[in-house]
């Protein structure tokens, strides 16, 4: 199975007919469960779609819990964007952070067209600041903070773009890059600050 059903492929299935698997759905779904291999169409007039035995496993195995945001909204796990009002992190840090890059790792899989982990998904092209800074931390870079240099990472004007600052510029390009993001060095007009401008990269 190239990729997992979508919702409305799910309740599909789980509406199929009991005894016989008989489905009933919108011709693209239905045609979506046969590239699948969850359902078949039958050769004999009407040509209604049954599940297949993969299908049929699918329906009666437990579903599986959704992948959460690896920061959805400012819960449990907050990325770091770096600033001086930010405290050292603690002991536990490495380990929220390596499981909140794995969590945004499967979210990519789950939910671009391709399953494609190496390029940035939804959810990190409408959180930028948060996604970005996240795959810098998950790279052992530090975040600016009262006591010690760092990376910070900014909003800026610009649709999908971030604005990074620090004493590392090359380090933070090739991290991001390397997480799926496209990256340029930029010198600011009036204070003749260097940053990166990043972002999501497409393909």
């Amino acid at each position: 199975m190239a990729r997992p059903p979508t919702a409305a492929q799910r309740r599909v299935i789980e509406d199929a007919d009991p005894g016989t698997g008989r489905l009933r759905g919108t011709d693209a779904q239905l045609a979506a469960l046969v590239r699948l291999g969850l359902a078949f169409r039958h050769p004999r007039p009407p040509h209604d779609h049954f599940l297949t035995p993969a299908g049929h496993r699918l329906r009666e195995a437990e579903p599986e819990p959704a992948p959460a945001a690896p920061d959805p909204g400012g819960g449990v796990f907050a990325a770091r964007a770096g600033g001086a009002e930010e405290a050292p992190p603690g002991p536990s840090r490495a380990r929220e952070v390596r499981d909140a890059w794995q969590g945004l790792v499967e979210l990519r899989r789950m939910t671009n067209p391709d399953s494609a982990t190496d390029r940035p998904c939804g959810w990190e092209r409408t959180h930028l600041v948060r996604a970005a800074a996240l795959a810098l931390e998950a790279a052992g870079h530090q975040p600016e903070n009262a006591t010690a240099p760092g990376y910070r990472v900014r909003a800026t004007p610009q649709p999908e773009a971030v604005a990074v600052y620090g004493p590392a510029l090359q380090p933070y390009a090739a991290t991001l890059e390397a997480a799926g993001w496209q990256c340029g060095e930029y010198t600011e007009a009036r204070t003749r600050t260097r940053h990166l401008l990043a972002s999501p990269r497409r393909v």
